[in-house]
């Protein structure tokens, strides 16, 4: 059992991610109450659990977006990533954004031993956001 189904939460976190980047398409960005403050939170096609904007990230998104307006946001796709920061002395797990690159093209390669395998190229290949279950 992981232990992070122990603990619940309506919001993304690190371990959502199951350890590796994740590309996905902003559906809306929605202010709500979180815990005693207003706080943006960005939602994702096909996803139910929204990831709560820190400074850092928003920030990123302007960048990633070209736009500080978050009606804007919605349609553009970005890579969640896990790693760590340091939060009050302790290094802790987040979730970090960065410009998702063009997805990669991929083939049909045909050989005696494996007669057709789908390759990817110009990149590594990432799981979908299908795949990821947040």
């Amino acid at each position: 059992m992981n232990i992070n189904d122990a603990f619940p939460s309506a919001y993304l976190r690190a371990s959502d991610l199951g350890g590796s980047p994740v590309r996905v398409t902003i559906s809306k960005v929605i202010f709500e109450n979180v815990g005693d403050d207003r706080k943006a939170v960005v939602y994702f096609e096909g996803k139910d659990k929204g990831l709560i904007l820190n400074k850092t990230n928003a920030n990123k998104l302007i960048v990633v977006t070209a736009s500080a307006q978050t009606e804007e946001w919605a349609g553009k796709t970005i890579l969640l990533y896990p790693t760590t920061t340091e939060f009050k002395g302790d290094e802790v797990p987040c979730i970090r954004i960065r410009e998702a690159p063009p997805q990669a093209a991929r083939t049909i390669e045909r050989s005696a031993e494996n007669p057709v395998q789908a390759t990817s190229q110009g990149g590594v290949t990432m799981p979908s956001a299908d795949d990821i279950p947040f």
